[in-house]
């Protein structure tokens, strides 16, 4: 043996890149054979700044700058550069920083309603043909008649419902309250007809005032507007929970 030491070095290296134009960091590999003109070529991919434009600076691993790699013709691997290493790209071609990922400066097409009614190649053209959605009137009739119906047994429960009446709630998916009629009629919140009920225990959501506006008096997590069609006035009497008992 003559004692000589080989040393060996990967041909490729991974670095973190980052540039003036973006917010984003990306890792890629390159191979230390290519010139830092053939370098800058590859990040003008990733980053969008034009060759001839950049200027790259190297840091290491831990974001210490190195040196800057200033010279077109030296290989990539005669800088120090090692895994993990940061290449920092500095445009000099006026491209504000975010211009690439800042959405709200990005053109938007506009076209008016009426404009966009005169189209062929439409989905709102395309669903008027295939009779989709609002566009079909037999389905369209049906949910109209429908929703009419819905609303005239709506009213008639609420003409059936008087205030002062004790009442069960059955709402589907919820348990089974008992409560006094302390409201019945169209309310602000929502349209419809609807009941305020003032339940026997803490099993409402509000205290008988909806957005600031007051139907009835009750304490809070007593009341609830429920649909007529899910009140039934009875002789319910109140619970006795035995509270009086020793």
């Amino acid at each position: 043996m003559d004692g000589s030491v080989t040393v060996i070095t990967n041909p490729t290296v991974s670095v973190r890149v980052t540039s003036t134009v973006s917010s984003f960091e990306v890792n890629r590999r390159f191979n230390r054979g290519i010139t830092i003109a053939e370098f800058k070529s590859k990040l003008e991919m990733i980053v969008g700044t034009p060759a001839a434009f950049m200027d790259l600076e190297l840091f290491s691993t831990s974001d210490k700058l190195l040196q800057k790699l200033d010279d077109n013709e030296a290989l990539l691997g005669s800088y120090p550069v090692d895994d993990d290493c940061r290449i920092h790209v500095t445009d000099r071609s006026g491209t504000q920083s975010g211009e690439f990922t800042d959405l709200s400066k990005v053109e938007k097409f506009e076209i008016s309603d009426e404009a966009y009614e005169k189209r062929a190649d439409s989905i709102r053209n395309f669903k008027k043909n295939m009779k989709l959605g609002r566009f079909n009137e037999e389905t369209r009739a049906k949910q109209e008649e429908a929703l009419a119906k819905k609303e005239e047994e709506e009213k008639a429960a609420a003409e059936a419902i008087a205030v002062g009446n004790r009442c069960k709630v059955q709402v589907p998916g919820q348990p089974t309250k008992i409560g006094t009629v302390m409201f019945v009629g169209t309310a602000d919140f929502k349209p419809g007809y609807w009941v305020g009920v003032k339940y026997d225990e803490p099993l409402g959501k509000n205290d008988g005032s909806v957005n600031g506006k007051r139907y009835f008096e009750c304490e809070p997590k007593y009341g609830a507007f429920v649909k007529p069609l899910s009140v039934t006035v009875g002789d319910f009497p109140e619970e006795d929970y035995g509270l009086d008992e020793m």
